[in-house]
Parts: C-alpha cells; sequence; structure tokens
C-alpha cells in the first residue's frame, strides 16, 4: 500500500477554500443584484406615473403614487397637471436625480425629474419617494407623492 502523499490535506484545504470563495462570491452578486434592480423599479415607476399623466388619467396616477390621494396640494396638482401636461406619445425620462439613489437603508427623499414627449417641451417635477428595508433583507420603493411643474433649471 503506498503511503498517503503529505499533499492531500493541503489540496483538500485548497478546495474548501476555493468552493467557499466561489459561495462568497455568489451570494455577493445576488445581494448587489437585487439592491441594484431598486434603481431601475425606481425609474420604471416614475415613466408608469409621468404616462399616465401625459394621457391626462389622474386616476391612473393616483393609483400609483402611495400618499397622495391624503394630501389635499398633490391631488389638486395631479388634477391640474393632467390637463395641463397632457401629451400623446410615450414618455422619455431626460434626467432623474433621487436622493435616496443606492441607500442601503430605507430613505425618504424628493425626486427631481425631467422628462418629456418627442415634439413637447421638457417638464420638470418633483416626486417625493421613500425607500423602506436594507440591503440584505430586500429594499421596497413607493413613490408618495409629485409636484406640479416647476421651472427647468429650479431644483426640488
Amino acid at each position: 500500500m503506498p503511503p498517503a502523499s503529505p499533499r492531500s490535506p493541503k489540496r483538500l484545504r485548497r478546495i474548501g477554500l476555493i468552493f467557499t470563495g466561489v459561495l462568497l462570491f455568489l451570494a455577493i452578486s445576488g445581494l448587489l443584484a437585487r439592491f441594484l434592480s431598486v434603481e431601475s423599479e425606481e425609474r420604471e415607476d416614475l415613466v408608469r406615473v409621468l404616462q399616465a399623466e401625459a394621457n391626462g388619467n389622474a386616476q391612473a396616477m393616483l393609483s400609483k403614487l402611495s400618499a397622495c390621494r391624503a394630501s389635499p396640494k398633490c391631488s389638486a396638482a395631479v388634477q391640474s397637471d393632467v390637463v395641463k401636461l397632457r401629451r400623446h406619445g410615450p414618455v422619455k425620462i431626460l434626467t432623474l436625480t433621487s436622493p435616496t439613489a443606492y441607500s442601503l437603508t430605507g430613505a425618504t427623499g424628493t425626486t427631481r425629474v425631467a422628462w418629456t414627449v418627442i415634439g413637447h417641451l421638457p417638464v420638470v417635477q418633483c416626486v417625493s419617494v421613500k425607500r423602506s428595508g436594507n440591503a440584505i433583507t430586500g429594499i421596497s420603493l413607493k413613490l408618495q407623492t409629485i409636484g406640479a411643474q416647476i421651472p427647468g433649471e429650479a431644483d426640488c
């Protein structure tokens, strides 16, 4: 019977470390993908609200804004803006500045969004966004309220 190779325990240890490294890499990649998907979700939710606004559909807007029905100022802005900002065609987001972007924990802030429908002048509005949760358990996002149109260079 040949003697046991002294390299065998080292080889097993190396395989174990490689396996642990691969598992750690996959876990971190999964958490990172989940975390980064929230940025895409915010943009998609904003497009839905703005498209409803451009279509003149106040009820669709209010259904997508979690705190707007309870706010007379927000409800009035929605009712007014669906008349003033009605446009035909798909909404294109020009710029999006979100103070809650890439937050590892819950955060609330006002996102400044500039948007247009091709053939029309750009519109700038402020949208209140609330993120809750954390990077490990998952972050959920809710658009809360939307403001009336502001001047193009104005901050929220």
